[in-house]
């Protein structure tokens, strides 16, 4: 699901009303026996709401609560709570970028092979399925979206800069990002009072990157940062297009990030599926003029996350069977087609529920065709125990670099010798 920073939500309570009253005399009812409370624990916007209340209609002995924050402060408090034996959810959801941190952790997580997960394996692609399973062969998490790419745009702003408009025409313009830095350029020429060409360093750094067969680890766990030519490339790449002066110099997951999408202060940003409900709800007066195309070099990944059930809970069997529910196609489909995070189960992939749906927002783009069209010839980057932190380092020497506080090497040295500290 949703990428892996995002500004705090307020925390929701989902919960069902009991039954009330009873049968009067002798015979009467002692009142409904109590439910059983299972606490979910996310980040962002899972768009799970409708199926909690769903699912606690379908189970009435179950009742869903709710707790979501922002997710570098939710997998801070995994952490915490893994480490003091107390706190965690029944379900914690886990983003990719911090799933290899966390299944380093195996004996803090029930496996769920063990409660019955085998018997749904064949719901995801082998890749997906393998990115939660530990060294010793634990299943600790099920997978609930993927991250496939496309880049959403502004059709009026790039009407008013002289660049067409039609999404197929757009896709054409940048099959590389030689391509899109360029198109840049020409959007830039333009002279738009307010609007640079695209948001800031992190999104496009991330996107590149999600690109490359190889990322930050290898599959043994080590680190490859330095010596894997495809990071270094990300990080160049998004630096050219910094001093082509295409930025807006926004820090991505800021008030200021969050504003500009209302303002329209950028014209381009590259789009995993599950950025068009963020764009969505900070963007409501912008209905119809954001639009999709195809992202440079026409597939990658960035996002995705897990259920997983710490063996602090009291009900991981019942926790089990509602992360199973919460991840099964037709829940996937579900919040695809009301929310836009892209289904992790491959059945789905041409399935007309997903194929053929168009997201009226961004001018009625057929989404679902966009995406299932990028994730079909991804290959999944291996991620290893500190993904997450890596990348701030780097998002960080990009930030530097853009504020003029440092030159590209210096940055770039500066986060080898963070991220060193780090491991």
């Amino acid at each position: 699901m949703r990428g892996l920073i995002a500004p705090a939500v307020t925390a929701l309570l989902l919960t069902s009303l009991a039954a009330c009253g009873g049968q009067s005399g002798p015979t009467a009812s002692k009142g409904p026996a109590e439910k059983t409370k299972i606490v979910i624990a996310t980040f962002n916007d899972f768009g799970y709401q409708s199926l909690y209340q769903e699912y606690e209609r379908l189970h009435p002995d179950i009742d869903v609560v709710e707790r979501v924050a922002a997710a570098e402060e939710h997998h801070r408090r995994i952490a915490t709570s893994l480490a003091t034996g107390k706190g965690a959810a029944d379900i914690e959801a886990i983003e990719e970028g911090w799933i290899g941190q966390f299944k380093a952790q195996p004996d803090k997580f029930a496996n769920l092979l063990d409660l019955g997960a085998g018997q749904i394996k064949d719901r995801w692609p082998a890749w997906k399925w393998q990115t939660s399973i530990s060294k010793d062969g634990k299943q600790l998490g099920l997978g609930t979206d993927v991250g496939g790419l496309a880049m959403c745009y502004r059709t009026d702003l790039f009407e008013k800069a002289g660049l067409p408009t039609d999404r197929e025409e757009v896709s054409a313009l940048w099959s590389t990002w030689d391509g899109y830095i360029e198109t840049g350029r020409k959007f830039a020429a333009a002279k738009l009072p307010k609007t640079a060409f695209f948001d800031g360093p992190v999104v496009m750094y991330r996107a590149v990157l999600g690109q490359a067969d190889v990322g930050l680890y290898n599959t043994d766990d080590t680190v490859v940062v330095e010596t894997n030519p495809a990071v270094r490339a990300a990080f160049d790449k998004t630096i050219q297009a910094i001093d082509a002066g295409l930025s807006a110099k926004i820090t991505a997951w800021s008030a200021d990030w969050n504003a500009g999408f209302q303002r329209g202060s950028f014209a381009t940003i590259a789009c995993p599926s599950w950025m068009m409900a963020y764009i969505q709800e900070q963007a409501k007066n912008a209905a119809g003029k954001w639009d999709i195309a195809k992202i440079p070099g026409g597939t990658g990944n960035w996002g995705g996350s897990f259920l997983t059930v710490p063996k602090q809970g009291r009900n991981q069997q019942k926790a089990f069977e509602l992360a199973s529910w919460l991840t099964a196609p037709e829940q996937q489909a579900k919040v695809f087609r009301s929310k836009g995070n892209f289904p992790s189960t491959t059945k789905l992939y041409t399935d007309p529920v997903i194929t053929q749906f168009k997201n009226p927002f961004f001018n009625d783009a057929p989404v679902g065709k966009i995406f299932s069209e990028s994730v079909a010839t991804m290959k999944a980057q291996y991620l290893g125990p500190k993904a997450g932190d890596i990348n701030t380092a780097i998002n960080n020497a990009l930030g530097r670099v853009e504020q003029g506080k440092q030159s590209p090497t210096d940055a770039w040295n500066q986060a080898l010798v963070e991220i060193k500290k780090i491991l």
